[in-house]
């Protein structure tokens, strides 16, 4: 069950950011608030999880998915760069998340 709910608060780290970024440094009401709920839910259920996963490993994915997500919304919905070299760093931080699940 951490699992499960660690990799939820990774998504919803990638929300938060993507909020963070629309809210124009808190001047826009909606993205402010959905900042605000979102943050507090990914940093309450990472700290769930890290009652049964050690903190290095579940920091690690944590940040790993939330950073890869929040590239991949970039790139998807938001016209970012969608370069080879970049996606094949989001890879290698995927491949890295998935390593330490394994390794666990």
């Amino acid at each position: 069950m951490a699992w499960i709910v660690l990799v939820i608060s990774g998504l919803l780290e990638t929300a938060w950011a993507v909020a963070l970024d629309r809210s124009a440094g808190f001047t826009r009401l909606v993205p402010s608030v959905v900042f605000a709920v979102t943050l507090v839910a990914s940093m309450a259920g990472l700290a769930y999880a890290l009652r049964e996963i050690p903190v290095g490993t579940g920091y690690a994915v944590w940040v790993g998915i939330g950073a890869v997500g929040t590239a991949l919304v970039g790139m998807l919905a938001l016209h970012e760069s969608a370069s080879l070299p970049r996606i094949v760093c989001l890879l290698l931080v995927v491949a890295g998340v998935v390593g330490l699940k394994v390794f666990h």
